[in-house]
């Protein structure tokens, strides 16, 4: 195969990967050389580097121990605004320490999670920061363990950003917010208004940081004596489609509410067409809130009401804390706060509303 001269046409390590019928983490362990290997397959692949013409660059000299100290961040989607902030913060803090920061989004494959923080144990990273919530299962919990474990074997760190500790013993870093907290006052506000019909627009059943939102929503009905309808809390994912879907579904379905709360704000947006499309005005006939406050959401007509996640200070504070650790240091687990953005999205019941209550 002919390639054409250029950054564009240069050869990958999936390339090469992919010539000599090994995973990119066994290239990465060749040509960092940090990495018992054996003769054959050390021989396929160079052979398939000089085929192939491969010249790692920066970042794979970096991993490679021959460069720039690193830091691994893994999360599910690079697209979503609020793990950008986040990412944003753990580059700014890595650099400031003279370290590179490599991204890997893996769209919820938890194979390609695990041979990318294989590859930067390997490799001798600082620190794997796995960010996002994910499904608390015995498994995950087991698996997320023997990481953490091989991890510290080889000198680095996992941190969880936004993930539920392990448990005592782990060799981990826990790095979270004030999910279910933020997600009870901000409901609260809203009973405060005098609703009483609140829909929720969930996340996964089982996705931790829609779970924590969930408890939330149920806990500040709870302390004042409600016991909201089952029929108003839906599930779905966090996407501004996942929004506009169920709002629309929950409207079909004749269902009565003067509020939504909705998981996040691109939830919320989502929400948000679907009521202007349905011709109800918000917060006239119907509040709205998200969560998150990610900046678009003060940008919305009407400006949105949500919570506040410090996610650039999370980012920074995982790097700072990571780097400061001592070697073999036990379980850190750090909590930052949320807070309630009011805006315009939510009104008082009985000004303008005309749906049921």
């Amino acid at each position: 195969m002919t390639r054409k001269s250029g950054d564009a046409a240069r050869s990958t390590i999936r390339d090469v990967a992919a010539r000599a019928g090994v995973s990119a983490a066994t290239v990465s362990r060749v040509l960092g050389g940090v990495y018992p290997v054996s003769a054959e397959t050390r021989t396929r692949v160079l052979g398939a580097v000089r085929a192939l013409d491969y010249v790692a660059d920066a970042r794979a000299k970096a991993v490679a121990g021959a460069g720039t100290p690193t830091l691994a961040f893994v999360l599910e989607d690079i697209t979503g605004p609020s793990f950008a902030h986040m990412a944003h913060g753990v580059e700014r803090e890595a650099t400031r320490h003279g370290h590179l920061c490599l991204v890997c989004g893996t769209e919820g494959d938890v194979r390609q999670e695990l041979e990318f923080v294989e590859m930067m144990r390997s490799q001798r990273a600082a620190a794997v920061l796995l960010v996002g919530g994910a499904a608390d299962t015995p498994e995950y919990r087991e698996r997320t363990r023997r990481i953490a474990d091989s991890l510290a074997s080889a000198g680095s760190r996992l941190v969880l950003c936004g993930r539920p500790p392990l448990g005592p013993g782990a060799p981990v870093t826990v790095v979270e917010y004030d999910n279910e907290g933020g997600a009870h006052a901000l409901v609260s506000y809203v009973l405060a208004q005098g609703h009483r019909r609140v829909l929720f627009l969930g996340g996964k059943p089982d996705h931790t940081t829609a779970m924590g939102r969930e408890r939330g929503y149920f806990a500040a009905h709870r302390v004042r004596g409600l016991e909201p309808d089952p029929a108003l809390v839906l599930y779905g994912d966090f996407t501004r489609d996942s929004g506009h879907r169920l709002l629309r579904q929950a409207l079909d379905q004749g269902l009565e509410f003067t509020a939504v709360v909705a998981a996040t704000d691109m939830v919320a947006a989502g929400a948000l067409t679907a009521l202007h499309e349905a011709g109800l005005n918000v917060p006239g006939d119907v509040s709205l809130a998200g969560y998150d406050d990610i900046p678009f959401a003060r940008d919305l007509y009407p400006a949105l009401t949500t919570v506040h996640v410090p996610y650039e200070e999370l980012g920074r504070l995982a790097v700072r804390t990571v780097l400061g650790r001592a070697p073999g240091a036990a379980a850190e687990h750090l909590l930052l706060g949320t807070h309630v953005v009011v805006r315009d999205s939510v009104g008082a019941v009985g000004k303008g509303s005309r749906r049921g209550r």
